[in-house]
Order: structure tokens, then sequence, then C-alpha cells
């Protein structure tokens, strides 16, 4: 799944007869989530090329600031101690479909725990060697875990690995029917968790405040997971990190989410 970059816009004029408006602009695959997030008037979906969006001014006219949202942080000057504790749940899947995304699975873990792997990322992100595992393979010793169906969530070429699992590694590949990032919501609705690498999936469950573990490189951690903690500031609900103790290690990391994964059926048959 691509990590897409979006813009936000506002306009801010002081006057009786003209409410404040907030307008999003992001790529198409985004537009759909985008336009459930409370607050925001209008979202403007625009292609990428060479890293900048391909937008006629005029559809902005009339708003007096701009910024990336990754930047909002910075410039609100917020820190730890602002960040909000209790559960957030800004990003929505539609009912529609949820509806169908519900059915979709439904037939195939009845009484089981629902749970969602991704074991990629985009290519062309800077440390995409490290953060990434090798293979589908890698995540093996979660099927031993009784009680759970699991459901490959991950898009793109590296998803085809689904389709023909190794032996022993029963899955149900829905990645691939995932036409945008609202379907992708959808599909996370109908899970009990997520068990991802480091990758945009990782933030939309956080902002779905669904539960999420996400697997992280020792080397070169993106800076939003901060050092030497298992939680996550920005997503306060149901998000855990599972960090690796050396370089390369991820069959250490995946043995603790497998007897995390464990301790969550005994917990909760």
């Amino acid at each position: 799944m691509m990590m897409l970059a979006a813009v936000a816009t506002m306009n801010t004029r002081d006057t009786k007869d003209e409410d404040d408006d907030v307008a999003c602009v992001c790529q198409q695959p985004l537009q759909a989530l985008f336009e459930t997030v409370p607050g925001v008037d209008r979202v403007v979906a625009a292609d990428v090329v060479g890293n900048a969006f391909q937008i006629d001014a005029a559809e902005l006219e009339g708003h007096d600031f701009w910024t990336f949202p990754i930047s909002l942080a910075a410039l609100l000057r917020t820190d730890l101690s602002k960040l909000p504790q209790a559960p957030l749940h800004y990003l929505h899947a539609t009912p529609q479909r949820i509806e169908a995304w519900t059915r979709r699975c439904a037939d195939h873990a009845y009484g089981m725990l629902r749970v969602g792997l991704v074991w990629r990322g985009n290519p062309r992100h800077h440390n995409d060697a490290d953060r990434l595992l090798p293979d589908l393979a890698t995540l093996a010793p979660l099927w031993s875990v009784r009680g759970v169906r699991f459901f490959s969530l991950q898009a793109g070429s590296a998803g085809q690995a689904a389709l023909a699992p190794p032996p022993g590694q029963p899955l149900l590949h829905l990645g691939s029917e995932s036409a945008d990032f609202a379907d992708t919501a959808a599909a996370l609705d109908a899970m009990d968790l997520l068990i991802c690498v480091d990758t945009s999936i990782a933030h939309l469950a956080g902002a779905m405040a669904m539960p999420c573990w996400v697997l992280l490189p020792q080397y070169r951690t993106d800076w939003r997971w901060l050092r030497d903690r298992d939680d996550s500031s920005w997503y306060p609900t149901g998000m855990r990190l599972f960090r690796q103790a050396r370089r390369g290690d991820w069959a250490g990391v995946v043995e603790r989410a497998r007897e995390a994964l464990t301790a969550w059926t005994e917990r909760d048959p």
C-alpha cells in the first residue's frame, strides 16, 4: 500500500458572512476516506507528479493558508503532554462498505479471531529494505495460534504471495480487492486485529482506534514511533509496538507477537 501525501488548506477570514473553511487536497485513493473526517468541508483529489500536486489554483481560491498535515503538530507547538489521551477515531469506513466487507469475511472466520496481515509497504520508501519482512513465511509462527483466522490485506504485487501461501499457512487474500483507502478502512473494520509493518495501513488503523500491532525495525525507525516504548502517543487506543532488538531480527519480533496473540486467544476464547 502506498503512502499517499495530502495537503490541508484553510480559510480563516474574519467576516460575519463567511465561515471558516477547511479543504483537503489528496490523491484520489484517499478521497472517499478523507470525506469522513469531521471538520473537513471539502476534499479535492489531485494527481502528484514529481512530489507535487497537480491542481488548478482556482480550486483553492479564497484560502489564506496551506500546510501538510504532518507539519501541523509543529505549527501548533504540540508536545507529548498536549496529545489527547482519550480514544481517537477520526477516520471512518462508510456503512455501505462495512456491510459489504463484513459479508465478505463472515463465512471464513465464524467464532474465530480475525487478524489482518500486511508485511510490505511502498518499495520507494527510503527505509524499505529494513522495515519490510523478507517474505510471507516470516510470519509462519503466528499460524500455530489456535482460534485465529488470518486475512491478507497486503496490496500490490507483494500480495500475490498470499494467493499461494507456504504450507501450513491458511490465508484469505483480500488486499487486491480494495479499490481505495475507504475499502481498506472497511476491511479493517471487519478485523479484530491488524498485525503489520510500518506502512500507511498502521496509521489508518490508529486513526480508526482499532487494535493494531506494528512490527518495527531497529534501524532508522520512523520518528513518529518515538523510542523505547511499546505504545504510541499519537494513537492512544489499541496500538502496540513490537521493536527489533537488533537490526534484521524479525524472528524475535514475530515470536513476541505470537506470544501476545496466544495470550489474547487464551484470555478471550
